[in-house]
């Protein structure tokens, strides 16, 4: 077993703190090997790395405010190339995301990653939230900028009213792979101080783009310290963060029938095999027609 500060070191994680001063909250997630990996499944070009990579970071750093077995998704969709992204994140620290176009197309704009053409400056953000409850909750708000960042802080401050700032980056290396992916997540605590939220908005500001500095190997702790300008927190923890799939057998048979026994003996008797594969790992299930015609059974 890895302890935090091993964690901290050598792969994949979120680091969670209050500031000295306890006005603000803050996180930061290393997430440059799962993006890679989400990445590499779903056989996305760079601008839709970039962009996938960013919305994985934020469900990484929001699951970072759950507990126990609580969970989230957010779906960005807009009326760019790339149509609709999906991101699942868990209190543990489980990631997980699909895109419907991989493809984006797109050359740079201004020099960099044209993600809000990949997104489409039309569109909404859909954050569900399933808190253990009867019901999961669930909030939609209009992408203001469709860079990603900008609209989960615009959603945690308008839908949550718990005023937020967000840094998100990708970055590659020369063979086009993922050789950093993170970001940070701020928020206000009360009582709201404006003095010290300007003095914190003016070191957000002069900092690097925060997947530089991870390329760089600047520890989360460090990307804190500059952040808050202090040396320690009162109170912090570390959450591992991994690509997790929760597909299995057993719910895709669940999903399949489903579709009601119409739909699956015309499958059965159309072809010898039905394949169906996971959106998020790209597993493929098998299903033979006499095992469509089981699941008909009452």
């Amino acid at each position: 077993m890895k302890t935090d500060e091993q964690h901290l070191q050598s792969g994949d994680c979120l680091l969670r703190v209050v500031s000295q001063d306890r006005c603000f909250r803050g996180l930061v997630a290393v997430t440059t090997d799962t993006v890679r990996t989400i990445c590499k499944k779903q056989q996305t070009d760079l601008t839709a790395t970039v962009a996938l990579g960013r919305l994985l970071t934020g469900g990484a750093l929001m699951a970072g405010l759950l507990k126990g077995r609580q969970r989230l998704s957010l779906v960005v969709e807009g009326n760019g190339p790339i149509g609709k992204m999906g991101v699942e994140a868990d209190a543990e620290g489980r990631l997980r995301g699909t895109i419907r176009h991989s493809v984006a197309g797109l050359p740079p704009r201004n020099e960099k990653f044209d993600v809000a053409g990949a997104i489409g400056r039309a569109g909404f953000l859909t954050v569900t939230k399933d808190l253990g409850l009867k019901e999961p909750y669930q909030s939609m708000v209009q992408l203001q900028t469709s860079e990603i960042g900008e609209d989960l802080a615009w959603y945690l401050t308008s839908s949550e009213q718990v005023p937020s700032s967000l840094g998100l980056g990708v970055e590659f290396n020369a063979d086009g792979d993922v050789a950093a992916a993170g970001g940070f997540m701020i928020q206000v605590l009360p009582p709201e101080l404006p003095e010290k939220i300007e003095e914190l908005v003016e070191r957000i500001e002069s900092m690097p783009p925060i997947s530089s500095m991870l390329r760089e190997k600047v520890a989360p702790t460090d990307i804190l310290q500059q952040i808050f300008d202090a040396d320690n927190f009162p109170a912090s923890e570390v959450i591992p963060l991994s690509f997790h799939c929760l597909c299995n057998r057993s719910q895709i048979e669940q999903m399949l029938a489903g579709l009601g026994s119409d739909e699956l003996i015309s499958l059965a008797e159309q072809q010898q095999f039905t394949s169906v594969r996971c959106e998020y790992c790209r597993t493929e299930y098998l299903f033979a027609a006499v095992e469509l015609k089981k699941l008909t059974a009452p």
